[in-house]
């Protein structure tokens, strides 16, 4: 069966980044960034994207462009003969149907909010009672469920239609809405009566914040943000990369994909933060401020109603691209795996992810007795837990020793087809930092993560 591939390169750099591009840049990295000390928090956050991001999306696209294929036999097909490298496809498939097991129901929670906002639905509400319809929907099963459903519906209708006319067409066409919609938003926003204050509170360089909070918190916040935005470590990019041709090295490739995450992370702060303070509200952390705050500020705004939708239809996309691009890799591992046809795959796989995520839904209300990590917790906080703090830093690990290491892949191989192409090498220099010291920065994230989940 000849393979399917991207037909250009604006596509693989768009459907990248569309993986890489989620709900954490729009919620999380705004409220960090302007807690941490604004334009401040962004530079040591840069760095970290370049240091951390940079080597290891790179050895991921590698890794799938060398083997043309999928996380499921990229390993068997790279690794020196008798070795196990491939055993960690069963950890990266795991992770990759754990976040399918989550993120469907948190996007389908942007499918309704489109709705509700597109049909009037927060018109008269105040504060209060645009609160209780967050409350109403965490308590419905049967609301959620269908939308997640729908989310899954959507998204693996894209695949079916195949790589080149499903996936990368339609991603290039959201991501390209998605991007054009978030500069009107923040135009919108930044041209709102008393908005200055928000450019103030989010980039304007505050060290005295950076001191408040000590160093080293913030610097953990910039390195755990840059690590997990880019959805590393599960072969997620790695497939994408198994659909490109040799024409262009993969460093100059990364870099554009991490430029096109930053660029949706700052810009979603923006939006926010100039609308929230226009309107004298305090900007929130987590689900409070994308399903309680915001909603609160479009109401207060001339034709709130549009930009409302307007906003959940970008986050709708931003969500879309993530579950496709994820989804994509699922298919492709299974195909590997069980050698049947693609259509089968996805039809059956459908019903797959759509059974494995109600217990995310069902934590939430009949379930919601169940608390895992702890008072107040649920079963998405486990799952999330699971892919966040474990597979993703555990699989860039494994990433990065298998194409530095002469008992994996190995440095010459994989930086002879990091620079297979025209564009920007990847740094020779980069040798001791990519083998020792990166890996030792990981392995802290990693520890870090269980003791502020467990310990702090």
């Amino acid at each position: 069966m000849e393979r399917e591939g991207f037909s250009t390169r604006l596509g693989f750099i768009l459907v990248s980044a569309g993986c890489a591009i989620g709900l954490g840049n729009v919620w999380r990295f705004p409220y960090i960034t302007g807690m941490y000390g604004g334009a401040s928090f962004v530079l040591i956050y840069l760095v970290f994207l370049a240091i951390l991001g940079l080597p290891i999306m790179v050895a991921e696209f590698a890794v799938g462009r060398a083997s043309v294929r999928s996380l499921a036999m990229s390993f068997d097909v790279l690794e020196p003969k008798g070795s196990k490298w491939h055993i960690y496809k069963y950890f990266g498939i795991a992770g990759n149907l754990l976040l399918m097991m989550f993120y469907t129901t948190v996007s389908g929670w942007m499918l309704y909010y489109l709705y509700k906002m597109a049909a009037g639905g927060f018109e008269g509400l105040d504060a209060a009672g645009v609160g209780a319809v967050f409350g109403s929907l965490l308590a419905d099963p049967v609301t959620m469920g269908l939308y997640m459903a729908l989310m899954v519906l959507l998204c693996g209708g894209v695949c079916y239609l195949g790589v080149e006319a499903g996936v990368e067409r339609i991603t290039k066409l959201m991501m390209t809405c998605l991007l054009f919609l978030m500069i009107i938003l923040a135009v919108n926003s930044i041209l709102l009566p008393g908005s200055e204050e928000g450019l103030r509170y989010y980039l304007y360089p505050d060290f005295g914040k950076v001191a408040e909070y000590g160093v080293q918190e913030v610097v953990f916040a910039a390195m755990g943000q840059a690590f997990f935005t880019l959805s590393l470590g599960i072969g997620a990019l790695a497939i994408f990369g198994s659909y490109i041709g040799k024409s262009k090295r993969l460093t100059g490739e990364a870099a554009w994909v991490i430029v096109l995450d930053t660029f949706v992370a700052i810009m979603a702060g923006l939006i926010i933060f100039h609308a929230c303070f226009a309107y004298g509200v305090n900007p929130s952390s987590g689900p409070n401020l994308l399903f309680v705050t915001l909603p609160n500020v479009f109401n207060n705004m001339p034709l709130g109603r549009i930009w409302g939708s307007l906003f959940f239809l970008f986050m709708a996309f931003a969500s879309m691209s993530t579950v496709i691009a994820v989804f994509e890799n699922l298919i492709c591992a299974f195909i590997e795996l069980l050698k049947r046809d693609r259509k089968i795959i996805i039809r059956r796989g459908m019903v797959l992810i759509m059974l494995l995520s109600l217990p995310c839904v069902l934590g939430f209300n009949v379930w919601s007795g169940f608390q895992p990590l702890g008072e107040g917790s649920g079963v998405l906080d486990l799952e999330d837990f699971l892919v966040s703090n474990n597979i993703l830093p555990l699989g860039s690990l494994v990433y990065l020793a298998f194409c530095t290491s002469r008992y994996g892949w190995g440095w010459e191989n994989f930086t002879r087809e990091a620079d297979t192409g025209k564009g920007v090498k990847f740094p020779k220099w980069v040798r001791f930092y990519a083998t020792y010291i990166l890996p030792l920065i990981v392995l802290y994230i990693f520890a870090a993560g269980y003791y502020a989940k467990f310990f702090s």
